[in-house]
């Protein structure tokens, strides 16, 4: 149904002459007339009776004058409802336990009145691409970085090697690894560990996918410390991962530093710091720049205010030895 034959229909009915529509309206009377005529072609009955005093609704131009009216509502309600800002910001955090939740929550703990749609997308490659088509604003991953290209001045975007078109991204958090062991893993007694001391040893992984980038994050971090990940066995979830730790002393693993685990306390299960240089997992936010939602510029704000520069050697996956990012 031609809305705007509707529009002048209404127009019509409430101003009780053609030339009175047209006049709200901005146009002719002509454009009035015909564009009536259509709508009661389209409806088979006449809407008007004509007459020297004016246009007078029929019967049945009386019965369609309430839903002509709720069909324009209608209009109104839906572009209202992708107007910028209207919606909740959607955003893939990948998973509610991880750092890109916890960074997300403390925005929407700064920004309480953006309304927020969370996510949890399975791998990066269906991340980028639903933020390419639209159907989340954001996403949280790790990209290498292109060294050999400058940054951009644009809130600190740097250019990245994995992305293109009208993509653009900005590492926003270096989220320091711990690992993870149960009481009788050789290493549990440890206060502090260099990647280095991890040589020789088998990091149990389950979860790693072959493909995504965690996984290449893992195998990169591995190959370069000269230790082993394992991804034997299936992947029954975190509470299988934690209790198999607990009960296996030859089974250790990767955690952040935000990760929220919770397990039993008779697990008796150790975080321990990784220093010299500190692994840390690099959290991008990547966005589509045509996008024109006004909260993705305020979350990207948000969480450049709260990076902290690292002050001592870190290593971050991108093929390089360590790298001192001193402040």
């Amino acid at each position: 149904m031609d809305l705007d034959a509707v529009r002048t229909f209404v127009a019509a009915a409430g101003a009780g002459k053609f030339q009175d529509a047209a006049d709200d309206l901005g146009i002719t009377q002509q454009a009035v007339s015909k564009r009536i005529a259509a709508l009661e072609k389209h409806l088979g009955v006449r809407l008007f009776t004509r007459t020297a005093r004016g246009a007078r609704l029929t019967l049945d131009g009386q019965t369609f004058l309430p839903h002509a009216q709720a069909l324009l509502t209608a209009e109104q309600q839906a572009l209202a409802s992708v107007k910028p800002g209207n919606r909740p910001l959607r955003v893939d955090v990948i998973g509610g336990f991880l750092a890109p939740a916890v960074l997300v929550r403390d925005f929407h703990r700064a920004q309480p009145t953006v309304p927020l749609d969370i996510v949890n997308l399975p791998n990066g490659t269906t991340a980028i691409e639903a933020v390419r088509e639209g159907t989340i604003d954001a996403t949280f991953r790790a990209l290498p970085s292109t060294a050999d290209q400058p940054a951009d001045g644009r809130l600190g975007v740097t250019p990245q090697a994995s992305l293109s078109g009208d993509l653009d991204s900005v590492r926003v958090f270096d989220e320091p690894l711990q690992l993870l062991t149960g009481p009788a893993h050789a290493l549990a007694d440890a206060d502090v560990l260099s990647p280095a001391d991890l040589a020789g040893h088998r990091i149990w992984m389950p979860g790693n996918i072959a493909g995504t980038e965690w996984a290449a994050y893992y195998d990169d971090l591995a190959a370069t410390f000269g230790f082993t990940i394992d991804t034997a066995g299936p992947n029954f979830g975190l509470d299988a991962m934690l209790d198999a730790m607990a009960e296996t002393p030859d089974r250790a693993t990767f955690v952040g530093e935000l990760t929220r685990f919770r397990w039993p306390a008779a697990y008796d299960l150790r975080r321990i710091d990784l220093q010299n240089p500190i692994p840390v997992y690099p959290h991008s936010l990547i966005w589509r720049t045509t996008n024109p939602h006004p909260a993705l510029t305020t979350l990207r704000h948000h969480l450049l205010r709260q990076r902290s520069p690292q002050t001592t050697s870190v290593w971050s996956g991108r093929g390089d030895q360590a790298e001192d990012q001193r402040a």
